[in-house]
């Protein structure tokens, strides 16, 4: 059923008409297959969960594709690595345009079956989970950036987002869990957990059990918002380091967390350049962390880290909506330097830290990320450290808050409710 309109659509729409092969990449039930069967219904559609059309692809490669012939239209294309030569010398072959729409939700084989077969003959997109835009039909497109154009624009595109914020993060961005209500969230994720990470992913990490891949998952979850630390999480599930990292790796190239990069420059010295990591779907992240109710979670432990990671999935979905890459335009920054700030009437040391950097036209946008409607000027503190990086402007800086309107602190500083992401 196809309820809620991605904003991505018109991106896909766009591409598939200029390349001869698009391939729509993302996590398992974030929407894929029912993008492609709501923009292209009338292709072919074959899925590789179904094991005879698998078995016939791998047995037969030239059969299969007379018995489902162009355009064609497969899902969790990344079952079959064998398909990607034979994609190749069939697209090697044409001049049309539109003749495979390839989905698949193992981001790491597929790319490498990209990479290896199909480089500069496939248009790569990749979908994520519901934004808040999506779910409250927020018609804006653009991605966040906090210039005073964007800023003017969006306030034409307000929606209020707080009454109901800690049952969105709760909830999570699966969109099952938005077009069928009466679907329990326990159910859902617990069948998410068993059906798709534990069979597709846990394949791939090839745990010695289940309960080593589980808890695995759950150490991973409730570090959210924080930086990796292999070694801790190493000891906590007992397998080595280099195990854990290449664990990490997997879920990174499955969808499941993105792993934040800290900024660097020379100008930084004492910058620690060690990544942050981010689950992708904060639901899941709930679930898995046994936060089972939204009112446990605002009051909780681990509130203001689920926060930062559901904005910064916002922001990151912002960015992917517009087809746009941000890899090399999203960081945070950690210093080593210790800063005095107060706190409910003492002066305390907190970490220098940045939680978000954004690189664009060679500026730098300082992002804060706090869990508080009462936003103040000292909580950007630590944005200065970016002012001698060589041949890079400070543009505006930003707190992302609970703060109910937008509220300049500074001239070069303003506090932003979430709606305006």
């Amino acid at each position: 059923m196809y309820s809620i309109k991605r904003h991505i659509e018109e991106i896909v729409e766009q591409r598939a008409k200029n390349s001869k092969a698009i391939m729509l990449t993302g996590p398992r039930q974030v929407g894929k297959s029912t993008l492609f069967k709501h923009l292209f219904g009338t292709v072919n559609q074959v899925t590789f969960d179904d094991d005879l059309l698998l078995a016939q692809a791998e047995d037969d490669m030239n059969l299969f594709l007379l018995n489902n012939p162009c355009p064609l239209m497969i899902d969790e294309v990344q079952k079959c690595p064998a398909i990607f030569n034979k994609l190749k010398i069939t697209l090697d072959n044409t001049d049309t345009y539109g003749n495979f729409y390839l989905t698949g939700s193992q981001k790491l084989q597929l790319m490498e079956g990209v990479s290896e077969s199909l480089a500069g003959r496939v248009s790569v997109v990749e979908l994520e989970g519901l934004s808040l835009r999506e779910i409250y039909t927020v018609p804006f497109t653009k991605h966040f950036i906090p210039t005073d154009n964007y800023l003017k624009e969006r306030e034409g595109a307000i929606r209020n987002y707080r009454e109901k914020l800690w049952e969105t993060i709760h909830r999570g961005s699966y969109p099952e869990l938005y077009s069928n209500t009466d679907k329990e969230w326990v159910d859902f994720y617990q069948s998410y957990v068993k059906t798709y990470l534990e069979r597709d992913v846990n394949k791939l990490i090839k745990a010695k059990n289940h309960l080593t891949f589980v808890k695995f998952l759950t150490c991973v979850a409730a570090r959210t918002g924080q930086v990796v630390n292999y070694s801790n999480i190493s000891s906590e599930i007992g397998v080595s380091e280099v195990t854990v990292k290449d664990w990490i790796s997997i879920l990174e190239k499955s969808g499941l967390i993105y792993i934040l990069k800290p900024y660097t420059s020379s100008a930084l010295s004492r910058a620690i350049k060690t990544p942050k990591i981010y689950f992708r779907d904060t639901g899941l992240c709930c679930y898995l962390t046994r936060w089972l109710t939204p009112d446990t979670l605002k009051n909780g432990a681990m509130a203001g880290a689920m926060f930062e990671t559901f904005v910064i999935n916002e922001i990151l979905k912002s960015y992917s909506n517009e087809g746009l890459e941000y890899d090399f335009n999203v960081f945070y920054y950690n210093g080593k330097d210790k800063k005095k700030r107060k706190e409910n009437g003492e002066e305390i040391e907190v970490d220098g830290e940045i939680d978000l950097i954004l690189q664009e036209d060679g500026i730098l946008y300082p992002i804060e990320i706090k869990m508080s409607a009462t936003p103040k000027a000292d909580m950007a503190s630590e944005f200065d450290v970016l002012d001698g990086i060589p041949d890079k402007k400070r543009g505006m800086g930003t707190i992302i808050c609970l703060y109910d309107r937008k509220m300049y602190l500074r001239e070069n500083l303003v506090a932003l409710p979430l709606e305006y992401i």
